[in-house]
């Protein structure tokens, strides 16, 4: 798993992943609502701090089987510098991710 961050700003991603097992699939689908928005059943697009990054794949490297199951994570680039644009040839489910403030 290769990390090369210059910046502190936060990135866009994408995160495929193909789970083998229902139950293991069902904690990651769980753990990826709190990192970004569903693209396709096992799709995310996820705006994230570097650290945000780590953290996210050091939870979903706990849930998965390394010899059944892959986690892709796509760096798009620097989340103020990428234009994310998306061609779907089907209904179209692709929002970009704003950032905004959680008051929580």
């Amino acid at each position: 798993m290769a990390i090369s961050r210059t910046d502190k700003g936060e990135h866009v991603f994408l995160v495929a992943y193909d789970i083998s097992d229902t139950k293991r699939w069902r904690q990651v689908f769980r753990t990826m609502k709190g990192y970004g928005f569903r693209l396709q059943l096992s799709v995310w697009q996820c705006r994230l701090s570097g650290v945000r990054r780590v953290q996210m794949a050091m939870d979903l490297d706990v849930l998965i089987d390394q010899s059944e199951d892959v986690v892709a994570i796509f760096d798009l680039g620097s989340a103020e510098n990428v234009d994310v644009k998306v061609e779907t040839l089907s209904r179209d489910t692709f929002v970009p991710i704003e950032r905004r403030a959680n008051i929580v």
